[in-house]
């Protein structure tokens, strides 16, 4: 938690908001999780962000979801219930999509590829679902992981939507997909800036994969340290629109400030900045 940019983003938009309130990040052990939900609710919080890698254990704690977290069985955002207990929230879709939508209004009849399907990864394969692209494509390493990741996101849906296509990082087809994306998401860790090199390439699926990338694929890195990333850098060369993570944490982040506040208008730039600003110094 120490590294996180929540709290210098958060407190730059509570000062301009005029609310007497301080975001602080706290660290807490999965034994703890239960014990300090109960004292923060004790002391009158107005709200939590959770990370990883609670997201989805805290959603047992909460006493109400949010169709959106049921879904997703994973929660970042609390907010206190009027008689006590949690409602559990997450706002990592609608920061996700933000930038996406913002730019490419509309996805449908599109072509979309998720590098990963960890917890990162629900999020994201979930935003896409709710604009309607003509597939989605989702990469893992091991079999036993990747199909009972689709499986799960896939419940509930309407038998009509569009169904999510599993796929090894091995299997030959890949660099077709790829090709044909017009939206490729890494929600892996490769490329951070803490990745060694003798972990393996620093380029999601390696390095070869990317060579014949199209100029229309959109490429949406959810690392935002290093900016850019090496394959956004790599994507950048060949013409590609690209995003990186630092937006969908603002975006989420102010999703969540609206929820805790009341407030419409949160100051969006404000926390920007002050994100981009505390980036920069460290």
């Amino acid at each position: 938690m120490s590294h996180s940019l929540s709290p210098v983003m958060q407190n730059a938009a509570l000062k301009v908001m005029g609310l007497d309130w301080s975001f602080m990040a706290l660290p807490c052990s999965a034994d703890d999780l239960a014990s300090v939900l109960k004292g923060l609710e004790a002391v009158g919080c107005r709200g939590l962000n959770v990370t990883i890698p609670h997201k989805q254990a805290v959603s047992l704690l909460c006493k109400e979801l949010s169709p959106l977290a049921q879904r997703l069985g994973a929660v970042n955002t609390l907010t206190p219930l009027p008689r006590g207990g949690w409602h559990g929230h997450n706002t990592d879709v609608e920061g996700f999509l933000a930038p996406l939508l913002q730019n490419h209004p509309d996805w449908s009849e599109r072509r979309a590829v998720v590098v990963g399907c960890g917890g990162s990864a629900r999020a994201v394969v979930a935003g896409l679902q709710d604009v309607n692209p003509s597939e989605i494509t989702i990469v893992g390493r091991r079999a036993e992981t990747l199909e009972p990741f689709c499986s799960s996101l896939q419940q509930g849906r309407p038998t009509n939507a569009v169904r999510l296509q599993p796929l090894l990082n091995n299997d030959p087809q890949l660099q077709t997909r790829i090709q044909q994306a017009d939206l490729v998401v890494n929600t892996t860790p490769i490329g951070m800036s803490s990745h060694q090199p003798d972990q393996g390439p620093a380029l999601p699926l390696g390095e070869d994969i990317w060579n014949n990338l199209s100029a229309h694929t959109v490429l949406y890195d959810l690392i935002y340290t290093p900016r850019p990333t090496p394959w956004l850098q790599r994507g950048e060369t060949l013409g590609c629109r690209t995003y990186d993570g630092l937006e969908m944490l603002v975006q989420q982040g102010a999703a969540a400030l609206r929820r805790w506040s009341g407030i419409d208008e949160i100051p969006v730039d404000v926390m920007r900045k002050a994100a981009l600003k505390n980036l920069s110094h460290s």
